[in-house]
């Protein structure tokens, strides 16, 4: 018997990491006024005809997609989950990236979200940040591995991100964007601030491409590095 504290003979492992997660985050402050105004809008029509759940104070928009002042964004996000797929080793050839889903969520003081995933279709999900108040809600991801939290052993410092790590934790500010595949469970963290925080949540789908002209971008997509 032995403990990783006691002296052993040193051995090179070869470490071979298969099936990976990865999120994909950018900074894209140019899209925070004509995104926030499209959906200040459309909160404001939420607002009307919803009434604050006391559980889950938040108001949600319906789809945004097809407000024409949001195109470069729908472009460039479009684009750049495709330019993701396809860099993962996706085949994508005359198959184009569609949204299935796009909506402005606005939530208050304690308000959250529990861990899900997003089906029906959808490859790649992500989130636009437009308000982040200080102690606001973080967006948590969380490892896919159903057996991995079972039996997960004590992590030597949780506030570090390793092989060890049960979920991820990402701090919201304004401009940010989030890409992660549609199998990977996320959830938001309780809102702490008495402003509300707000953002985008967007789901794409593949499906054959049947005007390749579309589906060129306005804005150029991001490089995956």
């Amino acid at each position: 018997m032995c403990s990783a504290n006691e002296p052993a003979k040193q051995e090179m492992l070869s470490a071979n990491v298969y099936f990976p997660t990865v999120i994909y985050t950018i900074e894209k402050p140019e899209f925070l006024e004509p995104v926030g105004r499209i959906a200040e809008e459309a909160l404001a029509e939420a607002r009307k005809k919803t009434t604050l759940n006391e559980i889950y104070p938040v108001h949600m928009t319906g789809n945004l997609y097809d407000k024409p002042d949001i195109i470069p964004f729908q472009y460039y996000v479009g684009q750049t989950a495709a330019n993701i797929l396809v860099d993962q080793g996706y085949n994508l050839n005359g198959f184009e990236t569609y949204f299935s889903e796009m909506w402005c969520q606005e939530h208050f003081k304690h308000s959250g979200m529990d861990q899900h995933t997003h089906g029906a279709g959808s490859q790649i999900v992500g989130f636009y940040f437009l308000e982040a108040p200080e102690n606001g809600s973080r967006v948590v991801f969380h490892d896919p591995r159903a057996g991995k939290p079972l039996i997960s052993w004590a992590e030597q410092d949780i506030t570090k991100a390793t092989f060890a790590s049960n979920m991820i934790n990402f701090e919201a500010k304004p401009g940010l964007l989030i890409f992660t595949n549609a199998w990977l469970p996320h959830s938001f963290t309780r809102n702490e601030s008495d402003k509300p925080m707000k953002f985008i949540h967007f789901n794409l789908g593949l499906r054959p491409m049947v005007n390749a002209a579309f589906n060129t971008c306005i804005a150029p997509a991001a490089e995956i590095v």
